[in-house]
């Protein structure tokens, strides 16, 4: 007889084992101990940020802007697979246990994330509006419990296909919980905070109303399912193989110019490939994209010379290493090895564009600078920046893929 209490077990022991064997490679890699590094270095800088804060600092507007982004993004974790919209699809009616915990799982799931953002946000909190580090689990809680109502309504959100749908969800939720924070944080009587904790509650009602009829979306459940999997697989993927990893590839039509000005030569058909490949396949691109604006904004707001430059360094070096798997993208494609082309000039055309970004993100963190009239430390860090990215790509990388 089918439990779908035996079921999810199976399927969370499954994602466990799974999880905990590629997390094994992840913590014992080098990268760990520099994101370390970094997260102390930035622990230094916040609090010394934090002493410098006045009383009409908006800290309630900042942290209800941040926590409602967090608390608003509540996807569910199911642990379904492709094979399931065929064989469960029959036994959906029974399953609502097995969602219920994967609700559950993935309400504790994010709760810690909600912790640790949380134990980032509360010194602001204190040093701004007088509050006491005891209202800490307080105001947990209440985060806790709003996560829990969003995880249940972004479920009912599910069973809709339209995206016009999950837009406008998501547009009123964050609404709704960045009013609500924001109450909560600037100590406003209860009275206000109950308007927008009404509203969430409606929701919840209005939600469960319109999808008593409608059935899960399988299909759409799978794929995100897929996509978040294929999430964490890119990242253990840094230290070890992934034979699961799935490339997705994406057309940039906007960044076309950037192929367009290599030219057809036999000598360039790697860089051509690689260049594609970057722009286009996996997360790459956006992998650059969102280490450049971190990197930046933390240079923007830290004074520190000789910190600002570390900083420099560390993001260069972690877009770097994160890079680095481009160059086995296609190593399971036979037609690759058919190029006319030595290796040599393989390595060459790599070791180029992985050259090129990172100086271009070294003139990006060094033009921040100079924004802000620092003339010589702007000049400096282009230096650094530039030394240090010649140094990981012709040599420091090179070790690497030999191993």
């Amino acid at each position: 007889m089918f439990d779908p209490q035996t079921l999810w077990k199976e399927r969370f022991g499954a994602f466990a084992k799974e999880t905990g064997s590629y997390l094994r490679y992840i913590f014992n890699g080098h990268l760990v101990i520099v994101l370390l590094f970094l997260i102390g270095s930035a622990a230094f800088y916040y609090q010394e940020w934090v002493k410098t804060l006045e009383p009409d600092f908006p800290a309630a507007w900042i942290i209800a802007f941040l926590l409602a982004a967090v608390v608003t993004y509540s996807p569910v974790q199911t642990f379904l697979t492709e094979a399931d919209k065929i064989f469960l699809l029959p036994l959906e009616t029974k399953l609502s246990i097995y969602f219920r915990k994967s609700v559950i799982f993935s309400l504790a799931l994010q709760s810690y994330l909600l912790l640790l953002i949380l134990a980032v946000l509360m010194p602001m909190h204190v040093k701004v509006n007088g509050a006491d580090f005891k209202s800490f689990f307080i105001l947990l809680f209440v985060l806790i419990l709003m996560k829990w109502i969003n995880l249940i309504i972004r479920w009912k959100v599910q069973h809709n296909i339209e995206t016009s749908m999950k837009v406008s969800d998501s547009t009123v939720r964050y609404s709704i919980n960045a009013v609500l924070i924001y109450f909560l944080f600037s100590d406003a009587h209860l009275i206000f905070m109950a308007v927008p904790a009404i509203a969430l509650v409606l929701l919840v009602f209005y939600f469960n109303k319109q999808t008593k009829t409608k059935g899960l979306k399988w299909e759409q459940l799978i794929e995100e399912e897929e996509r978040r999997m294929n999430s964490f697989y890119r990242i253990a993927n840094l230290f070890t193989d992934v034979p699961k990893l799935r490339d997705r590839t994406k057309r940039r039509i906007w960044l076309d110019w950037l192929v367009n000005l290599l030219p057809y030569r036999h000598e360039l058909t790697y860089s051509h490939l690689y260049l594609r490949t970057f722009i286009r396949s996996g997360d790459y691109f956006g992998l650059l994209i969102r280490l450049t604006v971190i990197g930046g904004a933390a240079l923007y707001f830290f004074t520190y010379g000789p910190g600002q430059i570390l900083i420099a360094i560390l993001f260069i070096y972690l877009t770097g290493f994160q890079l680095l798997p481009l160059w086995n993208h296609h190593q399971n494609k036979l037609w690759i090895d058919l190029y006319p082309v030595p290796e040599k000039i393989r390595k060459h055309s790599f070791t180029n564009l992985m050259a090129i970004i990172l100086v271009f993100q070294s003139s990006v963190f060094a033009a921040i600078v100079l924004i802000k009239e620092e003339w010589l430390l702007g000049f400096v860090l282009l230096a650094a920046g530039t030394a240090f990215s010649v140094f990981f790509v012709y040599f420091y990388s090179q070790r690497t893929l030999k191993q």
